[in-house]
């Protein structure tokens, strides 16, 4: 079938019932950007264990809500050592590697790093591993 250019056209319809798969999933897909938005309000226990030269903490086990990124237990830890931005922190897992900032703290501690129910954050001033 040929268009005739003086005769406007309009794609053709949907067939077959697509467009309510298509809604179904618009509507799965906003349900669970939904529940992705909502923060996890459970809590795991951090361990902080000074590493070389580092000060000790008297008080080394805080509990910290799982949905938080690594980066607030960087700034937490921070304050409780009273450094500055510009004083440097290294943190570290288990003695094994360091997390990126933007991680979670569910990640993490789902992920094989939580020990005896804690994730072990060690801290240093200077690197200690690779």
């Amino acid at each position: 079938m040929a268009l005739r250019p003086d005769v406007p056209h309009s794609p053709p319809s949907l067939v077959g019932g697509l467009d309510s798969v298509v809604d179904a999933s618009l509507a799965e897909g906003l349900a669970a950007l939904e529940s992705y938005k909502k923060k996890d309000t459970v809590k795991v226990v951090v361990r902080f264990k000074a590493v070389g030269n580092a000060p000790i903490m008297k008080q080394n086990f805080f509990r910290v809500t799982v949905s938080n990124r690594f980066q607030a237990v960087i700034q937490f830890l921070r304050k409780e050592l009273g450094w500055k931005a510009g004083e440097p922190l290294f943190t570290y897992i288990n003695l094994a590697f360091s997390p990126a900032p933007d991680d979670t703290i569910s990640n993490l501690y789902r992920k094989s790093f939580a020990t005896d129910g804690h994730l072990i954050v060690n801290y240093s001033t200077t690197a200690a591993w690779g």
